[in-house]
């Protein structure tokens, strides 16, 4: 039997033809487990067909500390860059929904863990500049592991710039939508992804800052089983909705038709 034609469910540990897989938008049949996509699958899943233009394609991160652990930083860049087909852990572009003019975003775990270094933050931050000057809905698939240590502090400031970002938008009432997939950990948590003025997560989804040992080993107490998906979210308030991937086409753009009166440009 070729390799690929079957897949096991990380959910069910059900054997799933990988046809009836790719079909369903990687979500299993039998216990609807949403498996990952990449950043290019996620603009598929969401862009009208061959409305997509990448807003700069080139811009990667350089080696700022000359990092080297198991491995140097660069050799990770190349590897990464190599596996994925992408510059850097986000794609973003100017796209349509279902008619509307929007930014669209995405993240790729693959690249790095999505991790957010000074390439990753910049490319966010224009993404919104874009929006706000041509007034266009943001819309961001977020999927991160947290910010990239093998640049230091430069890393760590993509948190604001990102969130400084997002309050232009807020400012100039430009609409912003975010989707929050498996897994949205760490400093894009803490920033851009949660700052949005939708906040939808696909279900099941790992979505918090640090780990579950980390935060008992701080607190010193026990934490409710499962309280970092985005079910437990909802029902604290801290996401707008959950909402499957299949319904997630039909949402956004019932979203964007509402924050924008109805015309596609922000109002």
């Amino acid at each position: 039997m070729p390799d690929g034609v079957w897949s096991k469910c990380e959910g069910c540990r059900r054997i799933v033809y990988a046809g009836q897989l790719a079909d369903n938008l990687r979500v299993c049949p039998h216990c609807g487990h949403h498996s990952d996509l990449t950043a290019i699958e996620r603009i598929d899943l969401l862009a009208d067909p061959g409305s997509f233009v990448e807003l700069d394609a080139e811009l990667t991160s350089c080696d700022p500390l000359r990092f080297v652990a198991a491995k140097a930083y660069v050799d990770n860049l190349a590897e990464a860059r190599e596996r994925c087909g992408l510059a850097e852990a986000v794609l973003c572009g100017r796209a349509s929904i279902s008619g509307h003019p929007v930014v669209l975003g995405a993240m790729d775990f693959r690249f790095i863990g999505a991790s957010m270094g000074s390439a990753v933050g910049e490319k966010v931050a224009r993404a919104f500049e874009t929006a706000v000057s041509e007034r266009r809905a943001v819309v961001f698939s977020t999927a991160s592991g947290g910010a990239r240590m093998q640049e230091g502090m430069l890393s760590l400031m993509q948190m604001l710039k990102t969130s400084a970002a997002v309050r232009r938008l807020a400012e100039e009432r430009v609409p912003y939508i975010s989707i929050l997939t498996n897994p949205t950990t760490g400093g894009v948590t803490a920033s851009f992804a949660v700052l949005a003025d939708v906040v939808l997560a696909e279900p099941g989804a790992l979505v918090g800052f640090a780990g579950p040992r980390v935060i008992e080993q701080s607190i010193k107490q026990h934490l409710p089983k499962g309280f970092q998906t985005s079910e437990f979210l909802l029902e604290h308030g801290m996401v707008d909705d959950v909402v499957p991937r299949g319904q997630l086409l039909a949402r956004v753009t019932l979203l964007i038709d509402y924050l924008t009166g109805g015309g596609g440009e922000a109002s």
